[in-house]
């Protein structure tokens, strides 16, 4: 090897001439035949070996020993060209080649031409003799086969044979192929060592590709291992995309119902149009109408619905929603496109709990028309519209459930100037807190109540009006009939008038019937002087059992009863005085509101 090896001129190392030790006889010398071609002088190692001279006498028998003088001075060996030291390298009979290259995974091919009896078994391929006969073994005419080298070249390396060469009866010999002259022999030279050496491996089997034992190329453990590790993460990779994949898959299917588009049967858009007793109908011709008031003042604010009496801007609603602005209150009217404006109080009454507002400078005013309460028949259907919890254009249906329903609200202030009284129709279409003043409708969207008051569940005192607590299917309207009165006069006067019999009741009596008290509230007579009640015969502690044919079984059901008519108008009234019942007819009086 030539690790380390300087690369200039090196001495020649000869072997020494001394006689070799006893236990490492030199080996037999064998006669060149006659007429044996003349070995020529070794050639640089560039240079191709002459080809071999014809014999021309034949050959000695090959188990013939010639014995050759040496002659004096001669050295042993030839000198060594690499100059390998004749100390643990390779020795003189096999030199090694400069540098031992691995082979390739492939293995290296020994080239045909190549030339040089070195090769000649190896590949199959060796220059032919030149009389073109070989030996009945397979030798060329005139080779030899050399003698086993001595124990002294113990360093040489065997010459490569294959397995079909060692195991075949007639193979010709690898040693004639690498024959070589011993020196000291007359006529005898050394043959030129082939430069093909460089290419030579000797592990190599002969005629076939250098190859190296073990795995195939590139299947090494480590890479095994590496080609493994890979082929696991590309694996793995591949199962994470493609469950990401089959993740984002089935997330689609799950939210869009599958791959494909779905497309159901549908009904294609009709006009719009229904009829105009249906709860659609009447809810497209009333909407327009129909306004939500926002209230505030200084100590609260409210909600409330309201609706368009006529071309001038009025607008009637409850007294209890527009209460909260007071004097000097602020009051907003939002119509059903969403156009709000500012309103202005027109006037008031507590006692019919109605109230007039009036909008300047909006056009397009669509009034309600008004219907008649009188005609309403329990069962009826009916519409309400308002905003119940400030939910606007809110359109709820229902039938009518009852009549002249005497109710009472309000009582707050404690001195009863706020109790409103009202012969109030019933109804089971869902009012709820906002719906105060809205409109209720009949089939032909003709207004026939203003929806007042509920019935809270939460309350034990009867109808309130405004209470917090949900429908419970019972809702009171105060007629239109009432309404339209009081607001004609709201609108003409400012105020509304009261029809009145003249008589202070008792409020505390609890049997049935309304019974006039001893005293009045100034002090003075319970039954007014010159009043309607005492033209008509009425005295103190006579008990009021019927109005109009109606049973009356309080005193609130008997001011209900006469402020369902007008000032004016005439009443027939059943009464009992000492046990007696009597009949009397009076004529209405009026008392301003407040």
């Amino acid at each position: 090897m030539d690790d380390g090896k300087p690369t200039g001129p090196q001495a020649k190392w000869w072997s020494r001439p001394t006689a070799r030790r006893a236990d490492h006889p030199e080996p037999h010398s064998v006669p060149a035949p006659a007429g044996a071609p003349k070995p020529v002088e070794p050639t640089a190692p560039d240079q191709a070996p002459p080809a071999p001279a014809v014999p021309d006498a034949a050959p000695a028998a090959p188990d013939q020993v010639v014995p050759h003088p040496r002659p004096a001075g001669q050295p042993l060996h030839e000198p060594d060209e690499y100059g390998t030291p004749p100390y643990g390298g390779p020795g003189p009979w096999a030199p090694a080649p400069p540098v031992q290259r691995p082979t390739p995974a492939h293995g290296t091919v020994v080239p045909p031409e190549a030339g040089g009896p070195q090769y000649a078994a190896t590949n199959g391929s060796g220059p032919a003799p030149a009389d073109g006969h070989t030996s009945p073994h397979g030798r060329p005419t005139g080779g030899f086969a050399p003698p086993p080298p001595a124990a002294t070249d113990a360093f040489a390396p065997p010459p490569p044979q294959s397995q079909a060469h060692v195991n075949a009866p007639h193979a010709p010999h690898a040693a004639a192929a690498h024959e070589q002259r011993r020196p000291g022999h007359p006529g005898h030279e050394l043959q030129p060592r082939s430069t093909q050496w460089l290419q030579y491996d000797p592990w190599g089997a002969p005629g076939q590709p250098l190859t190296r034992p073990g795995p195939p190329g590139g299947a090494e453990p480590g890479r095994r291992k590496k080609r493994r590790g890979g082929a696991f993460v590309g694996v793995l990779l591949l199962a994470l995309v493609a469950s990401g994949i089959g993740g984002g898959v089935g997330a689609y299917i799950e939210r869009n119902g599958g791959l494909t588009t779905v497309e159901l049967p549908q009904a294609g858009r009709d006009s719009g149009d229904r009829a105009p007793d249906s709860v659609a109908g009447i809810a497209a011709s009333a909407l327009p109408s129909v306004v939500t008031l926002h209230v505030s003042g200084t100590a609260e604010s409210g909600t409330g619905t309201g609706f368009v009496l006529d071309g001038q801007g009025h607008i009637l609603t409850n007294n209890h929603v527009v209460a909260p602005a007071g004097s000097s209150g602020d009051i907003t009217v939002t119509f059903s496109t969403g156009e709000t404006a500012s309103a202005e109080l027109v006037g008031k009454d507590s006692g019919y709990d109605l109230a007039v507002v009036r909008v300047r400078g909006v056009s397009g005013l669509k009034p309600l028309p008004l219907g008649n309460s009188d005609n309403v028949q329990v069962g009826d259907p009916v519409v309400a519209i308002g905003a119940p919890f400030d939910l606007s254009n809110t359109v709820t249906s229902g039938i009518i459930s009852a009549k002249q329903r005497p109710i009472t609200a309000g009582g707050d202030k404690g001195d009863g100037s706020d109790i409103s009284y009202v012969d109030a129709l019933q109804t089971d279409a869902p009012i709820n807190p906002g719906n105060s003043g809205g409109p209720l409708v009949d089939s032909q969207a003709h207004v026939i109540g203003i929806n007042s008051a509920i019935r809270a569940a939460d309350s034990g005192r009867g109808p309130e009006s405004g209470g917090q607590s949900g429908s419970i299917g019972l809702g009171f309207a105060i007629p239109i009939n009432q309404g339209k009165r009081v607001a004609e006069e709201l609108i003409s006067t400012g105020k509304a008038t009261h029809p009145v019999i003249g008589v202070t009741l008792d409020m505390k009596y609890t049997g049935d019937g309304a019974k006039v008290g001893t005293k009045g509230a100034d002090g003075g007579p319970a039954v007014a002087k010159d009043g309607p009640a005492d033209k008509a015969g009425i005295r103190s502690g006579d008990i009021i059992t019927q109005v109009e044919g109606q049973r009356v079984h309080s005193g609130e059901e008997l001011i209900v009863k006469i402020r369902a008519h007008r000032p004016g108008d005439d009443l027939d009234l059943k009464l009992t005085r000492g046990g007696e019942e009597r009949t009397v007819t009076l004529k209405l009086g009026s008392a301003s509101g407040t």
